[in-house]
């Protein structure tokens, strides 16, 4: 296209050739600028409209605003509805997780009654409605305070359940020598060096010599030295006034104050001290008192600790100070 623009007295010409692209360009901006100022007078004449009360504009306009309101409350409802489908499994779950908190309690040993629980409900379903939003907010509000009681109490019974399991690790119920089997039991018996009749205060386990010798239970090394009648001899103090001793040792592997675990080898069996051949002479002493071992043996892991509670309440055995015997 081809434009030649003169000036009213034709004294000066002036020519404008435009070619296909540049009159697209013009004709896209001229769009635009038309469809801008429709908007804005669209959109003053509505909100002019709506505010003075125009008899027709009022009424589209509120038709329009009502049109949103039920689509956006439409889809507020069906989020509402899968979200109290959402609470509703929750609550059952927290249902089944009561229950077997219920059971984790018991084998912690905390009385169930202790436990809170949620208030009994039922009855027939007469009808039924959709929640509103502040009753599904009390809702979730109800269903975190429950998940925190629960919480609390479960780090209560994993508290007691690893103390529990603690205390079985600390309680002489591993045998000391594997394999083995107790030749000469605990109580009275004849001497071999006297052949009078003496307290014989702990199991002996006959093996060879170099024979790993293991920590009954964990514990402190509080002794680690030679004796006359335990020749080479290793005390562990378990807690709760609970001690182990281990005699005749050809090596020792530990020393005072060393911390053990159950299980782990602490020394090698000998004939050290007042001994007629290569064993192990195992004591358990409770308030410094001798007790039989093979009672804590026959306890095992799931009984010891209550066998330690009976045992502290039964009548002193012997002394601690009593005179040693060995085989």
């Amino acid at each position: 296209m081809h434009l030649i623009i003169t000036d009213a007295r034709g004294a000066r010409t002036r020519s404008l050739h435009l070619s296909g692209a540049r009159l697209a360009l013009v004709g896209c901006m001229l769009a635009l600028g038309f469809l801008l100022v429709a908007a804005s007078l669209y959109h003053w004449v509505f909100v002019k409209g709506a505010r003075e009360g125009w008899p027709v504009f009022g009424a589209l306009v509120k038709l329009v605003a009502k049109d949103e309101f039920d689509e956006r409350d439409k889809f507020m409802r069906a989020n509402l509805d899968a979200m109290a489908k959402r609470v509703g499994e929750m609550q059952a779950r927290m249902v089944q997780l009561e229950s077997l908190g219920e059971r984790v309690m018991g084998l912690a040993g905390l009385p169930a009654s202790e436990v809170p629980k949620a208030d009994g409900r039922g009855g027939a379903l007469v009808g039924a409605r959709n929640l509103s939003l502040e009753e599904l907010q009390a809702t979730l509000d109800d269903l975190e305070r429950v998940a925190g009681q629960r919480s609390d109490w479960m780090t209560v019974a994993e508290s007691r359940l690893f103390d529990q399991h603690i205390r079985k690790k600390m309680v002489p119920t591993h045998a000391p020598v594997t394999g083995r089997t107790a030749g000469s039991a605990f109580g009275w018996r004849l001497d071999p060096f006297t052949g009078q009749s003496a307290l014989h205060t702990g199991l002996d386990f006959q093996a060879d010599t170099g024979t790993p010798i293991l920590a009954a239970a964990g514990g402190v090394v509080i002794a680690q030295e030679f004796h006359p009648a335990y020749g080479n001899m290793i005390e562990l103090d378990h807690g709760n006034q609970l001690v182990t001793r281990y005699a005749h040792a050809s090596r020792t592997l530990v020393k005072q104050g060393d911390l053990v675990k159950r299980g782990q080898k602490i020394a090698e069996v000998g004939s050290t001290g007042r001994s007629t051949g290569p064993h192990l002479h195992f004591e358990v002493l409770v308030q410094g008192v001798f007790q039989d071992p093979q009672k804590f043996f026959n306890a095992g892991s799931g009984k010891a600790a209550d066998t330690v509670a009976a045992i502290s309440r039964t009548p002193l055995v012997a002394q601690q100070n009593a005179p040693p015997v060995g085989r």
